[in-house]
């Protein structure tokens, strides 16, 4: 038999209701020539049960193993894989039925040796789910580099849609152990090795993302820290753009302050806050999700900007070892 085209990748961690609506979505590709591989990551939730429900209608395996970590599950699961084509996707994706099509088209057109798409919020979203996806990829927070447009800098793939061949997986020897920017770093190692990557803007994913603001808080801060790691690792990778969400801090924490002093002051964060509102309002069309969209820019900034400066004075100035945050909750 012939190996599949495509071999989709996927760990999970205690979210059996999400993988049930990205196998189900699987299950409507217009593209068929693909198999499946979940990876539970030591959860006490498994999904075993919604795997069996698609095991006669998708090529699908089921792997488990202890708990650490994503980009080690998703190494197991290249391992178990027979493609041509690793595609790794995040638990909480839900994937277009036309996502294999462009994929598929775009390589024949130009060929790449990793890729990843842009992420989109589904109508079925909840209106914070929808206000953290459009902070996320907005032109007025540091998201709007991330995956819809190639702006600032050369794209990297995203774990979370996320090709790469499996040659040069095999070659770059796939994940590291980091447990956040894990993606990037494979990226980067993509790139020094002289391979080369796209975006394919129509091979999109609906990425639900943190639930609450709190665990987005998490997941932006994670981010901050790892970026500094990042620098460490791969020195020239830092961007003037890395830089924006602790300046936005800086100048926003003055402003707050001085406000103290004069009311004009106010006027800084008032009229960024008002920008958002009215662009999400123009991108959603919800007044909703366009009020917290508000709340979710600042998360996003303070949130990645604090651990940023944070994970920059340990590691920088007082030159301590890898600087890990909410270790044991890196899925929420």
């Amino acid at each position: 038999m012939a190996a599949p085209r495509f071999s989709i990748i996927i760990p999970v961690y205690n979210r059996p209701n999400e993988v049930n609506e990205l196998l189900e979505s699987l299950l409507h590709q217009s593209f068929k020539d693909f198999e499946v591989i979940v990876v539970e990551d030591g959860s006490s939730t498994p999904c075993s049960a919604i795997v069996d429900k698609y095991a006669h209608s998708l090529n699908v395996k089921y792997f488990i193993k202890e708990n650490s970590g994503p980009g080690r599950s998703r190494n197991l699961g290249a391992l178990r894989a027979e493609g041509q084509f690793l595609i790794f996707f995040d638990s909480d994706c839900i994937i277009p039925p036309q996502y294999f099509v462009e994929v598929e088209k775009a390589l024949n057109d130009n060929p790449a040796d990793a890729f990843g798409g842009p992420d989109r919020a589904h109508s079925s979203f909840t209106q914070v789910q929808k206000a953290i996806n459009y902070s996320m990829t907005s032109f007025f927070t540091s998201g709007g580099i991330r995956g819809g447009k190639e702006r600032l800098d050369k794209f990297h793939p995203r774990s979370f849609n996320m090709g790469i061949s499996r040659e040069v997986f095999d070659k770059t020897g796939g994940f590291s152990q980091m447990r956040f920017g894990e993606d990037i770093d494979l990226s980067l190692r993509i790139m020094k090795m002289g391979f080369t990557t796209r975006l394919i803007h129509n091979a999109f994913v609906y990425h639900k993302r943190r639930t609450d603001f709190r665990k987005f808080y998490r997941q932006v801060y994670n981010s901050g820290i790892a970026r500094i790691n990042l620098h460490l690792l791969h020195p020239g990778s830092l961007k003037l753009v890395h830089l924006l969400p602790s300046a936005f801090v800086a100048g926003m924490s003055l402003m707050i302050i001085a406000s103290l002093f004069s009311f004009y002051f106010l006027l800084v964060p008032i009229f960024y806050s008002f920008l958002v509102l009215m662009h999400s309002l123009i991108e959603n069309r919800s007044l909703m999700v366009a009020m917290l969209s508000i709340p979710a820019a600042w998360v996003q900034l303070f949130g990645y900007g604090i651990g940023f400066m944070h994970a920059a004075w340990k590691r920088l100035f007082l030159k301590k070892n890898e600087f890990n945050a909410f270790e044991s909750n890196f899925y929420k």
